[in-house]
């Protein structure tokens, strides 16, 4: 039994609106995997994904959720919480966005309501780990207050763990 609050799976900030995923989201999520540079994944399998990020949520009671922009409506990319190197205590923020949406501080923005929406279930601390190249996702987290921790060599390459103490 989880000593901490479920997360809010919806959140709404002055441009944008972060929401549970629809099997609908697929074909967009599979468009934004494509653009690191490897092969999109199937829409048949992205919604296996999909459905896998919503049983995740049921069971560890926080959520990597789409991002769209209000006004527009669009499917941006997502931002949220997610167990990955990390634990159900102590969990990671993780965000991802269409280079298209890069350097209007929508990522800053998503990740300020998921750190609003991780203090409100109780936790203490966060992490994030990021590839010692990506400048924007980094500058991001610092904007955030996040710390250094310690850098680790993987097959990918060099990983920052960042942390972040929560009030």
């Amino acid at each position: 039994m989880s000593t901490y609050k479920t997360m809010s799976y919806h959140l709404e900030t002055e441009r944008l609106i972060l929401r549970p995923w629809a099997e609908s989201d697929a074909a967009e999520l599979s468009e934004l995997v494509a653009e690191r540079g490897k092969d999109a994944p199937t829409v048949e399998y992205t919604r296996t994904v999909i459905r896998k990020l919503l049983t995740e949520t049921a069971t560890t009671g926080f959520a990597l959720l789409p991002v769209q922009r209000r006004d527009e409506g669009d499917f941006i990319g997502y931002c949220g919480l997610i167990t990955g190197r990390s634990t159900v205590e102590e969990p990671e923020i993780a965000y991802e966005l269409f280079r298209r949406a890069h350097g209007r501080g929508y990522a800053t923005e998503a990740a300020g309501a998921v750190l609003d929406a991780a203090v409100a279930t109780g936790r203490k601390r966060l992490w994030s780990t990021v590839a010692t190249w990506n400048t924007p996702s980094l500058r991001v987290l610092e904007k955030l207050g996040f710390e250094r921790d310690h850098v680790s060599t993987e097959d990918s390459g060099e990983v920052v763990w960042l942390t972040l103490a929560l009030p």
